[in-house]
């Protein structure tokens, strides 16, 4: 069986790639410091199983799973044990061990791996009502916004960004910004969902607009967007990694 190994530290990584190698038939393939690397090569690879740590910075084990359409099968390694139940919603996870690993526990994970149902296939993105109802509704180009008795057409690829501001929204655009009495949520409503993505409570950023991602943030022109833990993934899900 061939496996991955993704934990920021490089110690813990030692030591589970030398339990793998006491192990017949479990070939380590590659080692990762953190889950954006490992997302990239899964890309382009296939795996029968990851070790993966659940605490890493700015991108958790948890965030790399729901990154990613179908995970293979999984085996955690942490040092906190306040995250089993939450680990086994999830079906590709099949079994928690707790650092330090001893060897015969180790080996007890490979054969409750060897042991578990192949991981169920992702399911189809569901088709909103209104889409269906509507061929067209997904093929729109630009809406319009009421400014001061005025409706004003905004094409959605000249827009960088929204942002929330109390009961009104910023659009930028690349001509001009419109300040625009509405809410994120329903103007997201509108929003094309292969251009636009929530990446934050208060921004909802166009990905085609992107320049730069780094750490917990993106630059849209000159713009510093903070990334919420919680919509990374999404964004993750949505580029178009090397």
């Amino acid at each position: 069986m061939n496996c991955i190994i993704v934990d920021d530290e490089a110690a813990s990584r030692m030591i589970v790639s030398h339990l793998c190698s006491q192990v017949e038939d479990v070939t380590v393939i590659d080692e990762f410091p953190n889950a954006l690397q490992a997302i990239k090569f899964l890309n382009k690879n296939e795996v029968d199983f990851v070790f993966l740590d659940i605490h890493m910075p700015d991108f958790t084990g948890f965030d790399f799973l729901d990154t990613l359409a179908s995970p293979p099968k999984v085996i955690l390694t942490t040092s906190d044990r306040n995250f089993a139940i939450e680990a086994f919603e999830y079906d590709c996870i099949v079994d928690y061990l707790v650092k330090p690993i001893t060897l015969p526990r180790f080996i007890k994970a490979l054969q409750r791996l060897e042991n578990a149902p192949p991981a169920a296939p992702a399911a189809a993105p569901a088709v909103s009502k209104e889409t269906s109802a509507n061929p067209e509704a997904s093929t729109e180009k630009e809406m319009y916004v009421n400014i001061d008795r005025r409706l004003i057409k905004i094409e959605f690829d000249k827009i960088f960004l929204i942002e929330a501001k109390g009961d009104y929204i910023l659009i930028k655009t690349e001509q001009k910004n419109y300040t625009v009495h509405s809410t994120l949520k329903k103007i997201e409503e509108k929003l094309p969902d292969h251009l636009f993505v929530k990446v934050h409570r208060s921004f909802i950023i166009n990905i085609k607009k992107i320049i730069d991602i780094e750490d917990n943030s993106v630059l849209i022109a000159r713009d510093v967007i903070p990334i919420s833990r919680s919509n990374r993934p999404e964004l993750m899900k949505r580029l178009n990694l090397l």
